[in-house]
């Protein structure tokens, strides 16, 4: 009997494997960073071999560490950041170039002149996204158009394109597996959302061959596909973005149920169930997690995306040396009683949901001679619930069920600081389970399923257990009252590049 479930968690700043066992227990864990490039402002890449390499690395040392054998894996499941994509060649299985990470920001001009032309409207009724450089979609667009022949290549179908889910697979494969799962796809700007397939309206639109796509499956995997890395054989059977993975492995299976991941963004998820909902707020609509895929088959639920919010952090440590270490913001920002009037709006790479301005630019605002580190600490780490609270409010506005209590998970859920305060914004209890790594959890809770490891979905809700619950503490007036003063700081951010 298989004895453990394998989740490859490749995320923005590092790639890691983590075993877990029949109660959902982390039994090993490997992790290995790699390198951000920056080459011009705005830009963000990463090298997909070093990618790869990183993270064959992570599965090879987590399996010797426990001493496992193949036969000890019951499944593997892959989860990973989104929209980050990456062009290679289908006959040497080598990148045309570096992969072009969500955060990049080098289409934004291409977005806006599209939105300028009238077809935004059009692209949210079909993908349920907005025109924004975030999404895989321009970013493909631009490979094909700068990198020499490579749209030639493409159109011959001798090139893949893929985020994440699909290189691994490829490389696991041997080649042999070009696919991606309908998470990932919804995050292209290619799916159509309600069928489930590539749409030919926004693959003419953004002039993309349809030889290079991956063929979409649902992410838990209709069949176990067999992988190898070296000697070892295992088994494939599911894939899944990592937000979505998240809102898996945090049990919100039913409408009205959301998390909320602190990671190097924050993104909200809320369940939908099997209807798509058309956002007022210019929030998303994406797919949940799905077995299926087709009208009344597949999952969904609306989303918010926050570019910056535990990287706020990493600023803090790395460009402005406030900090050593990131463990030490929670204890500079307690130094301060408040934020003695200052904001942090870190619009480093522009803002998200449901502001959607790629040329903002970050702000500190409310400075006087009295500011100190701990007040700016406190601010950044303010900042990131605000911007949360900005998506959850747009939410409530949007959804059909009252949100009762969000779930959170990520780094930055370990901040007691900011999650209390996150608490005091919403107005609703904020829940920390004693697992966060609920993004590597619900990668091996679907392929625990999918291979008969766990049953079904009542094996998460009954394995998901609480750590810490936060209740709100201030009133709604006094939280009313800094949102509406966070308001006029993100005013002074907006439309600061043009």
């Amino acid at each position: 009997m298989a004895r453990w479930v394998l989740a490859l968690d490749q995320g923005t700043t590092s790639s890691r494997s983590i075993l877990f066992d029949h109660e959902a227990r982390v039994v090993a864990v490997a992790q290995r960073e790699f390198h951000q490039y920056f080459p011009l402002s705005g830009w963000v890449e990463h090298d997909a071999d070093e990618i790869w390499s990183t993270q064959s690395q992570t599965l090879r040392e987590v399996l010797d560490s426990a001493g496992a054998n193949d036969a000890d894996i019951a499944a593997v499941g892959i989860t990973n950041q989104r929209e980050t994509s990456v062009v290679w060649d289908r006959y040497t299985g080598e990148p045309i170039g570096r992969a072009i990470v969500w955060q990049d920001r080098r289409t934004a001009d291409t977005c806006q002149a599209l939105r300028m032309a009238g077809f935004e409207t059009e692209v949210a009724q079909r993908t349920g996204l907005l025109l924004d450089p975030y999404f895989s979609g321009t970013k493909l667009a631009w490979m094909l158009e700068h990198i020499p022949d490579a749209r030639r290549r493409a159109e011959k179908g001798e090139l893949c394109f893929g985020t994440m889910d699909s290189w691994l697979t490829w490389k696991l494969s041997n080649g042999r597996l070009h696919i991606t799962d309908i998470t990932n796809a919804s995050r292209t700007l290619l799916m159509n959302l309600a069928t489930g397939e590539w749409d030919e309206w926004m693959l003419n639109l953004l002039k993309i061959p349809p030889a290079c796509l991956p063929r979409i499956v649902p992410s838990l995997l209709p069949q176990l596909e067999s992988i190898q890395l070296g000697d070892r054989k295992l088994s494939l059977g599911a894939l899944a973005g990592d937000q979505q993975a998240a809102l898996f492995g945090q049990a919100c299976f039913h409408p009205g149920m959301a998390k909320n991941t602190y990671g190097t963004g924050c993104f909200m998820l809320m369940h939908t169930g099997r209807q798509p909902l058309r956002s007022r707020h210019r929030l998303l609509s994406t797919t949940a997690c799905s077995d299926r895929i087709g009208p009344e088959a597949t999952q969904y639920a609306l989303e918010g995306s926050v570019f910056v919010g535990g990287a706020v952090v990493q600023w803090l440590r790395d460009g402005l040396g406030i900090v050593k270490q990131s463990g030490e913001i929670e204890a500079l920002a307690r130094s301060e009683s408040d934020h003695g009037g200052v904001y942090v709006v870190p619009a480093f790479t522009g803002l998200g949901s449901p502001h959607w301005d790629p040329f903002a630019r970050g702000t500190i605002i409310g400075i006087t001679r009295g500011t100190t580190k701990g007040h700016i600490a406190r601010a950044a780490l303010e900042a990131i619930a605000f911007q949360s609270a900005e998506l959850l409010l747009a939410m409530q506005q949007d959804a059909e069920h009252p949100l009762r209590e969000l779930r959170v998970d990520g780094g930055a859920a370990s901040n007691d600081l900011l999650m209390q305060f996150q608490a005091d914004l919403l107005g609703v209890p904020v829940i920390r389970p004693a697992v966060t790594e609920t993004t590597a959890l619900g990668a091996a809770y679907l392929a625990g399923i999918a291979a008969g490891f766990w049953i079904n979905e009542n094996a998460v809700t009954e394995r998901w257990r609480i750590d810490r619950i936060f209740e709100p503490r201030v009133s709604r007036d006094a939280a009313e009252a800094r949102m509406a003063e966070w308001s006029r700081a993100v005013e002074r951010s907006l439309h600061w590049a043009q």
